[in-house]
């Protein structure tokens, strides 16, 4: 995502509004999943092509489009709805609608976990919501010898009011997950861990205003920049993530009968 490939930058009005257009196009576009009211599309050759897009729709009734948004940028109900989630925290400030945080995610068994330093930035827009990142270098979160580093090329999600408190939400992800994976991990990425994945938000989202009551109800940085204690980075301080000066293991060899049963969740 970033400019040019060498310039660390905040995302601009045209990023967002291509990012839009991505989600709500269905041009180069594979179906993969439709079932439920989640559809899951993915771009680029599922045989030999590790660095997919994939793209994620799901209806959420009940759901209003503003608490969505907060649920996605609640990294303290986070951990409550996301099992995939190993640690998540946010390291510093750009502006009033960008950070830079960090992710580590728990991959299906017997894949190596995976973690990330990502730029993320958002936009409100009326009914509608955005939030989008791609991975960045931040000198004192280096990689790790416990993880993969990986790469987010672009990642963000689109929601989008659909009538009285309801809303549909798409999530769309490039990622270089900086290894070699076999043909099966693939496959259910679009089969079982995408859709788990948005139903798991659909249901945070029907959770979240209880919870909230509960949990400093009044505080939403992401609403109100004025609550953001977190302290200012400087653009100069980050440079971009390339992913070609990252490990790159091969993992291809991996079984698929070596899954846990919860990994076939769908």
């Amino acid at each position: 995502m970033s400019r040019g490939g060498e310039m660390v930058y905040i995302p601009d009005d045209s990023d967002f509004s291509s990012f839009r257009d991505q989600c709500e196009s269905l041009e180069g576009w594979h179906c993969r999943y439709n079932k439920a009211g989640v559809t899951v599309w993915s771009q680029g050759q599922e045989e030999s092509c590790t660095v997919q897009k994939i793209k994620t729709r799901i209806s959420c009734k009940d759901v209003p489009a503003e608490t969505l948004y907060d649920v996605l940028h609640d990294t303290r109900y986070r951990k409550k709805w996301d099992s995939n989630m190993i640690e998540t925290y946010d390291i510093g400030r750009l502006t009033v609608n960008a950070d830079v945080g960090y992710y580590s995610w728990k991959c299906p068994s017997p894949l190596k976990n995976r973690d990330f330093v990502t730029l993320r930035s958002w936009l409100p827009l009326g009914n509608d919501y955005m939030i989008i990142n791609y991975s960045v270098k931040h000198p004192k979160y280096p990689p790790r010898k416990d993880f993969v580093r990986a790469v987010s090329l672009q990642t963000g999600y689109l929601i989008k009011a659909n009538g009285d408190g309801a809303c549909t939400l798409y999530y769309l992800t490039q990622v270089d997950p900086r290894g070699s994976l076999p043909k099966w991990v693939v496959n259910r990425v679009s089969q079982f861990v995408a859709p788990k994945a948005m139903k798991k938000i659909y249901k945070a989202g029907l959770k979240y205003p209880e919870w909230k009551r509960r949990h400093d109800p009044e505080y939403k940085p992401w609403v109100y920049p004025e609550q953001n204690t977190l302290p200012s980075v400087s653009l100069a301080e980050l440079s971009v993530q390339h992913a070609d000066s990252l490990e790159n293991i091969d993992e291809t060899g991996l079984p698929e009968e070596h899954l846990s049963a919860s990994d076939h969740e769908a």
